[in-house]
């Protein structure tokens, strides 16, 4: 298996192989803590004005941010403290954002694509050292798409090093993305739209023993699916 990491968008349009989209802060630990509250359909879109249709034909709930910011008429922002313990059970979500919902778009050239963040990193390594493809491509999505963000590449650096048995010190990671410059909208009390419990959920290592894989929906728009992935001493090969 080689694992190599991209970044951003340019980095999301070169992946191969099994390609994981990472947006740490907040896209994809929003997505697991969504799934994990019973979300029956999760439909992960670029465009807001399609969100906002897709939400419209489905009933469904419709979350997301454009410069960190709930956009008008949605129900959430992009914030897992504002849907943690929110029942959404049997209900269709739809969720746009800046950077993690646009590379799962921009994945053409990949032969799969996952979500990836810490709050279910464990069960991305499993399921990939039992996928074993030939290429991993490991997307940190930075900000907006366009500028690296420290959490997305710490990320991608400790799911490769755990891919490649080499040793990884999350509680010092921890502290480390705690002090970065993305981080500090946590901390800030004005910034209300990313409350300082997002960053606890966001760091909740392994929270999660599920991956999210993106499947074409509608032009523009992705399914995300939850799959559980086999252990690696059970032999198979396939999920």
């Amino acid at each position: 298996m080689i694992v190599n990491i991209a970044e951003c968008l340019d980095g999301a349009r070169r992946a191969r192989g099994v390609a994981v989209v990472i947006d740490v802060f907040r896209a994809f630990s929003v997505a697991c803590y969504a799934v994990d509250n019973g979300a029956q359909d999760y439909l992960a879109a670029a465009d807001v004005d399609l969100a906002r249709r897709l939400a419209g034909e489905h009933g469904g709930i419709l979350m997301g941010e454009r410069d960190c910011i709930m956009p008008k008429g949605f129900d959430y922002g992009n914030s897992p403290t504002e849907i943690e313990h929110a029942d959404f059970s049997g209900r269709t979500v739809v969720h746009t954002t800046s950077a993690g919902t646009q590379g799962l778009l921009a994945c053409t050239g990949a032969d799969e694509v996952l979500t990836g963040s810490f709050v279910n990193a464990g069960a991305l390594v499993e399921y990939l050292r039992v996928r074993n493809p030939e290429v991993v491509t490991l997307v940190a999505m930075g900000t907006a798409g366009v500028m690296r963000a420290q959490e997305d590449m710490m990320c991608a650096m400790y799911l490769k090093n755990a891919l490649e048995d080499y040793p990884n010190s999350f509680e010092t990671l921890k502290s480390f993305l705690a002090q970065v410059d993305s981080a500090q909208k946590f901390f800030d009390p004005e910034k209300t739209y990313a409350p300082e419990r997002d960053f606890e959920l966001c760091m909740a290592l392994d929270r999660f023993d599920f991956v999210l894989r993106a499947s074409p929906y509608v032009d523009g728009a992705v399914r995300l699916e939850r799959v559980l992935p086999v252990p690696s001493d059970a032999g198979r090969t396939d999920l």
